[in-house]
């Protein structure tokens, strides 16, 4: 068999490498240093948020920026009930209370309305909401306009999940700036990578700053190891953020070759029951960066998205469903959850594709190749490429 192809493999190169011998050279072999002030500058800058702090993921960074929010036991947080798990264990690190909104139909981010019918009703139940955490799902940022206005006429502060979508834009501005303050991660999956990272972005500096003190141990500011609360030991390493200087400097050329792929597979599947969640296209409103390519099979698919998941991976391909919605996941069954059935519909139906910028156009085809194989429904039987 040949190589497996993976979803999302780092797309490690020379200049990743060289970043890497001139952290160790530099003698800050640890954490903090030089090239950790110098990534902050360089993503808050490539934003447009006054302020960044590195981290050892995106979910301390959610979690810094929950305890900053007022996350605490009897307040709650509406989050989107379509994201992988992290957006919802920092809420429960906090000991508030995670609601689960669930999502549009078309793209899967999180709907407005009903996340705004959420929040007058837990305010009407006499909930304290401290927080509500959107989701840039696959990459693709939330409808932001709405979500701004809606939530500042209720008064509840934004903390927008951006893990997936540095990179991605709407009506001009970038993931990472909406809102009291923002998430990235640089797992080794995402569009860019440290191999284990992540950022909390804000225009808010005073927040900033008391993450920055909690990231640390929450020390004090004297000669010697004096605390006087709880801290956390989350920020990033010299190294790594050598490592994310590198990626950053490469973002655009990533962004660029996923955007290809995703329209490869566009034109592939044009003529089959397939639909995909958000485009390829660069003009209009939403620029993706095409992270991970989704697709929801039509009912006329008759292969079940397991079937497919299992044959591909037998082909050495790793497709996966698309994530199981929080409010459906056991550890939060007794948590409250405002669904329209979109998100069920597309974990029941939804699957991501290989998306990795370092894939070769012979790899990509051979994903399309065996994907054909599967999609047994007449339009499907139809296709020609």
């Amino acid at each position: 068999m040949s190589d497996r192809i993976f979803m999302s493999k780092a797309h490690i190169t020379d200049a990743e490498e060289e970043a890497v011998r001139r952290a160790i050279r530099s003698g800050w072999v640890a954490p903090l240093g030089p090239e950790v002030d110098a990534f902050e500058l360089e993503v808050a800058d490539r934003v447009g948020v006054k302020g960044a702090l590195a981290l050892s993921s995106g979910t301390a960074a959610l979690h810094l920026a929950l305890l900053e929010l007022g996350a605490r036991p009897g307040t709650a947080v509406v989050v989107s009930s379509m994201t992988f798990a992290a957006s919802a264990n920092a809420v429960a690190y906090t000991g508030a209370e995670p609601v689960f909104v669930d999502s549009q139909k078309t793209d899967g981010n999180i709907d407005p309305e009903l996340l705004f019918d959420a929040i007058d009703t837990l305010h009407a139940e006499g909930t304290e909401v401290v927080a509500a955490m959107t989701v840039d799902l696959i990459g693709r940022t939330c409808d932001y306009n709405t979500l701004e206005a809606g939530l500042a006429e209720r008064g509840v502060p934004l903390l927008e999940d951006a893990a997936e979508s540095l990179g991605s834009s709407i009506a001009g501005r970038a993931a990472g700036s909406f809102g009291r303050a923002a998430a990235l991660s640089f797992n080794g999956n995402k569009i860019m990578t440290t191999s284990g990272g992540g950022m909390l972005l804000s225009n808010d500096e005073q927040l900033l700053e008391r993450a920055r003190y909690l990231s640390t141990q929450a020390r004090q500011p004297v000669a010697w190891y004096e605390h006087t609360e709880i801290g956390y030991n989350y920020r990033l390493s010299n190294i790594l953020a050598a490592i994310g200087r590198a990626q950053l400097g490469r973002l655009d050329e990533m962004i660029a070759r996923r955007r290809d792929i995703r329209k490869q597979y566009m034109r592939a599947f044009s003529g089959l029951d397939v639909r995909f969640l958000g485009t390829a296209d660069t003009e209009g409103e939403q620029i993706e960066n095409c992270w991970l390519t989704g697709i929801v099979l039509g009912d006329s698919i008759t292969r079940s998205p397991d079937d497919i998941v299992a044959s591909l991976s037998e082909a050495g391909i790793e497709v996966r469903r698309l994530w199981k919605p929080m409010h459906l996941q056991p550890v939060f069954a007794n948590a409250r959850a405002f669904t329209n059935g979109a998100s069920e519909h597309l974990f029941a139906r939804g699957l991501t594709l290989p998306s990795g910028s370092a894939l070769t156009d012979s790899e990509v085809e051979r994903v399309i190749t065996a994907l054909l194989n599967n999609f047994e429904s007449p339009l499907s039987d139809q296709a020609t490429r």
